[in-house]
């Protein structure tokens, strides 16, 4: 079995609340220096060596990101990690 990574963020253009909402709290907790927070979510599967990295993408695109304002990144993990 192998893990997969995959993450997904909401493209540059696309305004982030969620994000905005976490930049504010951190500069009323007296946390300086944070400019600005992006708030994404990330997926963890369980694979195995058949499932190929054609079908994790198409996995990606059509369940966990919704592509008109989120991107997504894919990586695999080692066992060891």
């Amino acid at each position: 079995m192998a893990r997969v990574v995959v993450e997904v963020m909401p493209k540059a253009e696309i305004l982030d609340p969620q994000g905005q909402a976490i930049t504010g709290a951190l500069s009323r907790l007296g946390f300086a220096g944070v400019t600005d927070v992006r708030q994404g979510k990330r997926f963890e599967l369980e694979v195995d060596g058949s499932v190929s990295d054609e079908e994790l993408e198409k996995i990606a695109e059509s369940l966990l990101a919704n592509t008109v304002i989120e991107d997504w990144a894919i990586r695999r993990i080692d066992g060891d990690a």
